[in-house]
């Protein structure tokens, strides 16, 4: 990656604490947005959040309650407060832009342009430091805390004139529990939220669109919550979570660069929020040696949809890559055993009828063939390793070890046979959350990925974390889901994981993590339905912490075609499945059907197969969270667009002008649009129409989707 411009300025200042006295802030590059610190009389560190003039944080106060731990842990304290009794001792300024490059993406380049507030506290009664980092951009707002070392001398511990702390009495922090991070986002009205109800174990929720006010009232109620046992003890939601204001502002909160931290909920108080972190097993919500510091906690506002989905604050929060050598990276579209398995037709486990165990030779035989012929990367084999007749709901430590077999999958045959035919094997490891058990095995399960010629995994965490009592979201599981992650790298493999904690970003960093799950998604339509609004609202939400392994393009939408019991219609066209390989963002995409129900509908399958799976270029033309949304994009290194656009159950009517092309060319467009009669969730939901014409930028298109639809176009 290559910076094109970037520039430093600083200034700090070092005086007493009355200089301090007023507030302090720091404005977005073109003034838009301004974000001011202060403390109350007290010391408590407070800080408040405006854009376009309009206020989107009021002033809402910072810090923690943290126990140390050390010489002093026996003392009989209990926690004490990081939220009071600070004073001011440095104020530092910066400002960055930077052009980078990312791996693979939405577009080839992003700019990362915003301007920095640090400020350094230390509190008067213990002597300790804390300070709040600000990175005000243009659409938004992200601000972390960081805890200097007791070594660290870079901020005078003595303001001149003046002892902050009496002698002898200063209360180093090195070692530290943390009770509770005391983040508030006081809002300044009511607003409309989009919201799934917080939970320590999974994201696989249906959203609840409400006052935030009504949140509580609506809390054990939402759409599956009656099905967990794992709901935070208090009403709180999860991030990302989308706003709206009365004004019609839109506004994101969420977080970026989780880290050796725990996962952030939010709690509902009146239509204010407080920060809520995922337990470990002890109880405790973190526990941090200095120096460290916190994710950022992230603000995105916009006046319509389509400022919101183009943000890319959260990913330049996080670091740049930490790879030297990306290039065995690449995006990946595949095909699986999966769906005959998702739907009941099948079984993952060999015993105790071999009949209808789903990933035997021949299957996949069937499936390597099938992707060969069609042009696809990689085939995902899931049920293909001993352990599954005894491992769901047994919450044993070690039920499989990843590399042995089931007796009718020839893993050797296999491998050879898919090198043949110029396609990859994809790995699956179900872990069945046992993360102690995960970690044992991984350098024999990795090795003999490499051995074989693996270049990916999908990881799969689903049931109670193991060892027992910890989360999904603790600390200690967001760092095992890293450690695989690195571990991966060194051995050149990409991970895409599901269950596991929802994306903040990270994959800037490291861009093998090339997919998460980490939301309700298309098995669902084989476990009761999701709303047909359900991917009109994803892409505000779980999708700005990164791309999701939604496994779409269910062409078949009645299941009892495929499962004889199952009786049961998607809720979506298959437009609308075909529009979601645009509209929902992934370097990962899978065609998720049967081959043979692709083989019934080959002209449409072309969109699939021509559709790539990483960008140039990303223009969002509408978006109506909840409603419909529409977006184009620009294949990587080819003059060729791609529209989709889903809606939820009214249906869409647009007129797209296709400015986005280039002037002075005539493109083919070939429009995959939903026949006039096809509705979601019945027999007609298979319909569609296929249409070619002759296109300039100077074009405008009449798409019409219908209820629970969709359209897709290629223009080439």
């Amino acid at each position: 990656m290559k910076n094109l411009s970037i520039v430093f300025a600083l200034s700090t200042v070092f005086a007493s604490a009355v200089l301090w006295a007023e507030p302090v802030t720091c404005l977005s590059p073109d003034g838009r947005a301004v974000v001011t610190f202060d403390l109350t009389a007290v010391g408590e560190p407070t800080y408040s959040f405006a854009f376009r003039g309009e206020t989107v944080i009021a002033p809402s106060k910072l810090g923690f309650d943290i126990k140390a731990l050390g010489a002093d842990a026996f003392d009989g304290r209990k926690a004490a407060d990081l939220r009071r009794d600070f004073v001011l001792t440095d104020v530092k300024r910066a400002t960055a832009d930077e052009t980078w490059k990312p791996v693979w993406g939405e577009e080839k380049e992003i700019r990362d342009h915003h301007n920095e507030l640090l400020v350094a506290l230390v509190q008067k009664t213990t002597g300790r430091r804390m300070n709040v980092r600000f990175r005000v951009f243009d659409e938004g707002l992200g601000f972390r805390y960081e805890f200097p070392s007791e070594e660290d001398k870079g901020v005078a511990r003595l303001v001149p004139g003046q002892q902050i702390v009496p002698q002898g009495q200063t209360q180093p922090l090195t070692h530290f529990t943390i009770v509770e991070e005391r983040t508030r986002f006081n809002l300044p009205c009511d607003p409309l939220a989009w919201w799934i109800p917080a939970d320590y174990e999974t994201q696989e929720y249906r959203y609840t669109n409400s006052k935030v006010t009504e949140i509580p009232s609506l809390f054990k109620g939402a759409p599956d919550a009656n099905l967990s046992t794992t709901l935070t003890p208090v009403p709180c939601v999860q991030t990302a979570l989308m706003l709206k204001y009365p004004s019609g502002l839109l506004v994101n909160l969420h977080e970026a660069a989780c880290v050796d931290y725990a996962t952030m909920h939010l709690k509902v108080d009146g239509h204010d929020f407080e920060s809520y972190l995922t337990p470990d097993a002890t109880g405790a919500k973190g526990w941090l040696q200095t120096p460290c510091r916190s994710p950022w906690r992230t603000v995105i506002c916009g006046a319509k949809g389509a400022d919101i989905l183009s943000s890319r604050l959260t990913l330049n929060l996080n670091e740049p890559c930490a790879l030297a050598d990306t290039s065995w990276i690449h995006p990946v579209k595949y095909v699986g055993v999966w769906w005959t398995m998702i739907t009941g037709a099948k079984n993952w486990a060999y015993k105790p009828d071999p009949t209808m165990h789903a990933a035997n030779t021949t299957n996949v035989i069937r499936h390597l063939d099938f992707a060969a012929e069609h042009g696809f990367d990689e085939v995902l084999v899931e049920g293909w390793n001993i352990g599954f007749e005894d491992w769901f709901g047994k919450e044993k430590d070690a039920v499989f070890d990843f590399v042995t077999p089931y007796p009718d999958f020839d893993l050797e045959g296999l491998n050879a046979y898919a090198k043949k035919k110029g396609v990859k094997l994809m790995m699956y490891h179900e872990t069945s959350a046992s993360t102690r058990n995960y970690e044992r095995c991984l350098d024999a399960a990795y090795g003999l990925m490499k051995r074989l010629g693996y270049d990916s995994v999908k990881a799969g965490y689903v049931g109670n974390i193991l060892p027992h009592g910890d989360h999904h979201y603790s600390q200690w599981s967001n760092n095992h889901y890293l450690y695989c992650i690195k571990e991966a790298a060194k051995r050149q493999i990409m991970v895409n994981q599901h269950e596991a904690v929802r994306p903040t970003g990270l994959c800037r960093t490291w861009p093998n993590l090339i997919g998460n799950e980490s939301a309700r998604g298309t098995e669902y339509e084989s476990f009761g339905g999701n709303n047909p609004d359900h991917t009109t609202i994803l892409p505000f939400t779980r999708l700005i912490g990164g791309p999701m392994d939604y496994t779409p393009g269910i062409f078949e939408a009645d299941l009892s075609k495929v499962c004889s019991w199952k009786k049961q219609f998607i809720s979506t066209t298959l437009c609308g499945q075909l529009a979601l390989y645009v509209t929902m963002y992934s370097p990962l995409q899978m065609a998720a059907d049967l081959p043979e129900n692709y083989e019934k509908r080959l002209d449409a399958f072309q969109f699939i197969k021509d559709v790539p799976c990483d960008w140039d270029e990303t223009r969002y033309l509408e978006a109506e969270i909840g409603d419909y949304l529409t977006i184009v994009r620009k294949a990587k290194g080819k003059d060729e667009w791609y529209m989709g656009s889903k809606c939820d159950e009214n249906g869409h009517k647009a007129k797209i002008t296709c400015d986005f092309l280039t002037s002075g060319k005539t493109y083919t467009a070939t429009i995959y649009a939903d026949a006039p009669e096809a509705r979601y969730g019945g027999p007609t939901a298979d319909r569609y129409v296929i249409t070619k014409r002759e296109v300039t930028r100077e074009t405008v298109l009449d798409l019409v989707a219908q209820p629970g639809g969709g359209w897709a176009v290629s223009f080439k």
